[in-house]
């Protein structure tokens, strides 16, 4: 991408299996991207926790970099997920990502061992030390068991490579704090609060639910944080609204996937232990789906 500056709705990828789950969808994950940069997402990231990272196979890790780098084909950045819990594994999966062509990679911080900062600091610096593309910090305490703050990130921020924070507790003030803590050394992804961070600076959304609803998404962020148009982006947050839940909590994957199924672009099942939406909440999100006319938009894609 030249150097270019990441900003504009990042859709973290599912990563799509077979209907049986014994191999990835090559060729549902090449109709995945297709979908995503035809509806005007700024940036894909596959191998995050919505694409279930932890269950696939260092092959299958390979398969998928090379499937969507080399279907996004420069149109839009791709960062590649390369968190793990072992700085070694980091540093090979980052540097295999830049020699596959990705953009830059996203790094939560190792989540069982619970770092500290100068632990955190020789984690980020290793990895930035071996490779030339940036790094988006992932800040997800729910998940990684640490919460770097802003007065931890003013010091990452300084390590050369580390430019960019997916920013996912639910404290919208962390954006001005980051912004006013790190200045012009880290820039500021939303990871949760997409609409409420767009006010405080956040130039980035790295967003669930724009798997299902891309171009939704991309024009909510977009009339936030670059237009500055409150009632063009409350009205379009207000409309997405009611797809979040299916799409957060314990059932961000599952749900994302039964949406996907429901609109008919089939992207298989969730590798265990998560099991496939329950019944009661796939009829719930049916209703939302047809609400925001993304049934029949799914219906056409697939055909």
């Amino acid at each position: 991408m030249g150097g270019e500056k990441f900003r504009g709705c990042y859709t973290v990828l599912i990563t799509p299996f077979t209907e049986d789950g014994s191999a990835v969808d090559v060729k549902a994950l090449e109709r995945l991207v297709e979908f995503q940069i035809r509806e005007g997402i700024r940036g894909l990231i596959p191998l995050g926790s919505t694409g279930e990272f932890l269950s696939v196979s260092p092959d299958e890790r390979t398969q998928i970099v090379e499937t969507v780098v080399k279907t996004a084909a420069g149109r839009v950045p791709v960062l590649i997920g390369t968190g793990a819990e072992d700085t070694r594994e980091v540093v090979r999966t980052s540097k295999e990502a830049e020699a596959l062509g990705a953009d830059g990679v996203m790094i939560i911080p190792p989540f069982y061992s619970v770092p500290t900062l100068p632990e955190l600091m020789h984690h980020y610096d290793t990895v930035a030390r071996a490779i030339g593309i940036p790094i988006m910090v992932y800040n997800n305490p729910a998940t990684a068991n640490v919460d770097m703050t802003a007065a931890m990130l003013a010091e990452i921020s300084r390590i050369p490579n580390c430019t960019y924070v997916k920013e996912s507790t639910l404290e919208v003030t962390r954006v001005r704090d980051i912004i006013d803590l790190c200045g012009d050394r880290m820039e500021v992804f939303a990871g949760v609060l997409g609409y409420e961070s767009a006010w405080l600076g956040a130039i980035g959304w790295v967003a669930v639910c724009s798997n299902l609803a891309p171009k939704l998404s991309t024009a909510m962020f977009h009339a936030a944080a670059f237009d500055k148009d409150m009632d063009k982006a409350l009205s379009l947050y207000r409309q997405l609204m009611p797809l979040l839940p299916f799409v957060g909590g314990p059932r961000y994957v599952s749900g994302t996937k039964m949406g996907f199924r429901l609109m008919g672009m089939s992207m298989g099942s969730p590798r265990p232990p998560r099991l496939p939406l329950p019944g009661a909440d796939t009829a719930a999100l049916s209703a939302v789906l047809q609400k925001l006319g993304l049934l029949s938009e799914g219906a056409r894609q697939a055909a």
